[in-house]
């Protein structure tokens, strides 16, 4: 079982920096990719960013691309989100996932997609002020 544990959310305004990061805990498991999505109210939870575990590849969603920046360390099983230039639509519970195995057959694409990922965290709250 692998436990994902979230931190750094909170209340910004618009313009403002924020930083998020997740520890994964367990035993015995592998890290292929690990990624953030968000879900706000009456929204469906929707891909920010990932990176994989080897190899460094990073890929965003488009609504953050040049404002975010995800990045990690091997060595801690951590993923971290920088979030600058928040507006107020970034508003929404930010999860923490990790993908524990090879993309799926044939998946395009499968960083950015929620059923490639097995482990998920609780959320944390990004609230965005105008």
């Amino acid at each position: 079982q692998v436990q994902l544990g979230e931190s750094g959310g909170g209340l910004v305004q618009a313009g403002d920096s924020l930083s998020l990061s997740c520890a994964a805990s367990g035993r015995a498991f592998s890290t292929y990719a690990m990624g953030w999505f968000r879900q706000a109210p009456g929204k469906e939870r929707e891909f920010v960013a990932a990176l994989r575990w080897g190899g460094r590849s990073t890929y965003y969603g488009e609504s953050v691309k040049g404002r975010f920046t995800i990045s990690g360390d091997n060595a801690k099983n951590t993923v971290y989100l920088q979030m600058n230039s928040l507006k107020p639509e970034d508003t929404a519970v930010y999860y923490c996932a990790l993908r524990n195995r090879p993309c799926s057959p044939g998946i395009a694409g499968c960083d950015t997609r929620r059923g490639e990922y097995a482990y998920w965290g609780q959320g944390t709250q990004v609230t965005v002020s105008s």
